[in-house]
């Protein structure tokens, strides 16, 4: 269990710290044309391997499972937040994302999904991670992925408001970040209204 949770402390700081414009700032200052994006995505899915080795290779004491009719739940949950993901795709760029290609400056814009919660995939990753039959080590990654996206979620807002100032401070005041509430949305006239 420890080992776990040192690792992915140690892949959370690490995928922060290399997420800050002050590292791109740096590696673009010794290397001008170095595909930053491009590169701290296949970094990313490099050290994720022996994270999966640990928790394939490991006989993980089981925890919960959904049995009956809860499986059914966790499985339309599963693909709810599956779909929602896919749906919520047509909303990126998703070659400038991966780093495919140059990312360009880009407006502040609200998609459908982003009327309700500011950060809609990594809302779709909490419903996936929490929905999943348990073991201890998927516990331990259960927990420090979701600290690590309440945390992340909190330094990229950081950002956007350097990016785009007022606006997004007040979207940020107006929706809930990664969990919807029905109370607090915008509807499409107020989204609408706070891009102009």
């Amino acid at each position: 269990m420890k080992a776990i949770l040192v690792y992915w402390a140690v892949y959370f700081a690490l995928h922060s710290a290399l997420a800050s414009s002050r590292a791109k700032t740096m590696v673009h200052a010794r290397c001008p044309g170095f595909p930053y994006r491009l590169a701290y995505n296949i970094l990313a899915v490099i050290l994720l391997l022996p994270a999966a080795w640990l928790l394939r290779g490991h006989p993980w004491p089981v925890l919960w499972e959904f049995d009956g009719n809860l499986k059914y739940v966790s499985w339309l949950l599963q693909g709810l937040a599956m779909a929602g993901f896919l749906f919520s795709l047509r909303y990126y760029d998703m070659r400038a994302f991966l780093g495919l290609k140059t990312e360009s400056e880009t407006r502040f814009t609200i998609s459908p999904f982003h009327r309700f919660v500011r950060h809609p995939w990594y809302c779709f990753a909490l419903v996936l991670i929490w929905s999943s039959d348990m073991n201890s080590g998927r516990l331990a990654t259960s927990i420090m992925a979701t600290l690590y996206l309440f945390l992340g979620s909190w330094h990229e807002e950081n950002m956007l408001i350097e990016r785009f100032g007022e606006r997004y401070a007040e979207y940020r005041n107006r929706v809930p970040g990664l969990i919807p509430l029905p109370w607090k949305y915008l509807s499409r006239r107020d989204a609408a209204t706070l891009v102009k």
